[in-house]
């Protein structure tokens, strides 16, 4: 290879082998910048690099490749759209990989490993929110909420999956407003009749042509009206409700009617995604990977490429490998064990993916003296950490013995009463958390009332001296208090 075939950009390879799950394989599309070191070989038809990982093992460190590729769908402005970016992705030579995502967890996990775009699925959402099928049970509501959530988690665009926009052409254009104000970078608007059925799916039937045309008519409408670019790619179900002629003659439509990016569902072979990407060639046109058995055979990126795609998504590994996995958690604590070591993250992997680190050293900038005056008390600090995992992991402390001098007598003139024995008792306060785990368990002398309350503020306004009063004769322990504060958090006072 030579320094000549690098002035352009191209898409890059690489088995998940190559990187460990704390160094995550590079997105699809890169640049490459430097070559000298790598054992590779290039597809000048398509662009397309692929990288041995064997050869490259032995010619350089994994660090040393990472420096060597650079990706060039990074951002050059820190405050660029996400519609601009997914426009520039589009764009761009090569194929991209959209992994679908189902909630701000699984699409922060696509962003950390490396992937230009996401997609949200509507299957995926509709079984992780409501645990239910794809069958237009899930609201538009439902969706916004969901894909804000989404949205806001991550700096990569998110196409959306909007169904058949929730009902006519001005319902549509209501969606469409919906999703740009929700933060979604595109949207996928599909031509099935209501209640929709999920793709590859029996069951599904369309709306008319004209009804199918108009609805992404509507959405470009809306979009103009909204002074937004987001894209808008128009899906058709008519290959699987109708036939292939239907289906390639509603994408023709779509594009003529201005849609972005076209998609048809459940094409069946590799001729019929051929003469697909022959439809109006100028727009770039989006595979459904569907894993497990759908009816669209698969194909890795390249050959997608090479076929014409744009775009490809990943509609269920995700949420298969996450229902998997659970279901094999579940068995392991069923039988009274854990899941073993190497079948989920450390504790502190999973702080790092959710961001505690980063909370903490934010959190800092914030500091103020009132707030490093609370964070004495020993309460406090239990209630303002008692989120956090790793606090409540560490073992209880050890029981706190309060040691005072003896003191004869409690009365103002020294005479003998029902109280003047509670010196030599214990009194002892318990705190057990929601989670179960003990948060608190100290002794103080029973007659140490005034300062019982700077360890647990929610004992303040209690009469702890009428029930010491009514229990000083008594012999053995009593539980005097047994209580949930607001934060519900158990709290007894036992008198020992």
């Amino acid at each position: 290879m030579t320094a000549s075939l690098l002035s352009g950009s191209y898409s890059v390879f690489l088995p998940d082998s190559s990187f460990s799950r704390s160094n995550p394989p590079l997105p699809a599309y890169t640049k490459i910048s430097k070559l000298s070191s790598l054992g590779s070989s290039f597809n000048s038809s398509s662009r397309s690099l692929f990288i041995d990982p064997i050869q490259s093992s032995k010619r350089c460190t994994k660090q040393s490749l990472r420096t060597s590729i650079a990706c060039s769908l990074e951002s050059e402005n820190v405050n660029e759209s996400p519609v601009k970016v997914l426009r520039r992705i589009i764009d761009s030579p090569g194929i991209h990989q959209c992994p679908a995502v189902f909630d701000a967890l699984s699409a922060k996990l696509v962003e950390r490993a490396g992937f230009p775009a996401c997609f949200t699925s509507g299957f995926s959402i509709a079984g992780a929110r409501l645990g239910l099928p794809d069958t237009g049970l899930i609201s538009y509501g439902e969706m916004v909420d969901q894909g804000q959530l989404i949205t806001q988690a991550v700096s990569i665009p998110v196409l959306g999956d909007a169904d058949a926009g929730y009902g006519n052409a001005m319902n549509v254009k209501r969606t469409v407003k919906g999703y740009i104000r929700a933060g979604f970078a595109g949207i996928m608007i599909e031509d099935q009749v209501s209640p929709k059925a999920c793709g590859h799916t029996q069951g599904r039937k369309v709306v008319s042509r004209e009804e199918a045309v108009m609805r992404i008519k509507a959405a470009i409408d809306a979009r103009k009206e909204s002074g937004s670019d987001i894209v808008i790619v128009a899906r058709t179900d008519s290959r699987q409700a109708l036939s292939l002629g239907e289906a390639l003659w509603r994408s023709r439509a779509f594009a003529d009617a201005g849609a972005d990016i076209l998609f048809i569902d459940a094409l069946t072979s590799k001729e019929e995604m051929k003469a697909f990407c022959e439809v109006s060639p100028l727009v770039p046109k989006l595979a459904n990977m569907l894993e497990g058995g759908g009816k669209t055979p698969i194909f890795n990126p390249l050959e997608l490429e090479e076929i014409g795609y744009k775009l490809v998504a990943y509609p269920l590994s995700l949420m298969g490998v996450s229902i998997r996995a659970m279901q094999d958690s579940l068995t392991a604590i069923k039988g009274g064990r854990i899941p073993p070591p190497g079948s989920m993250p450390s504790f502190e992997e999973i702080k790092e993916i959710l961001g505690f680190n980063t909370y903490y050293e934010e959190e800092k900038r914030y500091s103020t003296s009132t707030s490093k005056q609370a964070s004495s008390s020993l309460y406090s600090i239990m209630q303002r950490d008692q989120l956090d995992k790793e606090q409540r992991d560490q073992s209880p402390q050890d029981p706190v013995e309060v040691i005072t001098p003896e003191v004869l007598n409690y009365s103002r003139d020294g005479s003998k009463g029902p109280f003047n024995g509670i010196w030599s008792r214990t009194l002892r306060v318990k705190i057990t958390g929601r989670d179960g785990f003990e948060k608190l368990d100290v002794r103080i002398p029973a007659g140490f009332l005034d300062g019982i309350t700077n360890i647990v503020p929610a004992l303040g306004g209690v009469n702890i001296k009428e029930l010491l009063d009514d229990a000083a004769e008594e012999i053995g322990g009593k539980l005097l208090l047994d209580f949930q504060d607001t934060l519900g958090d158990r709290i007894q006072v036992f008198l020992e």
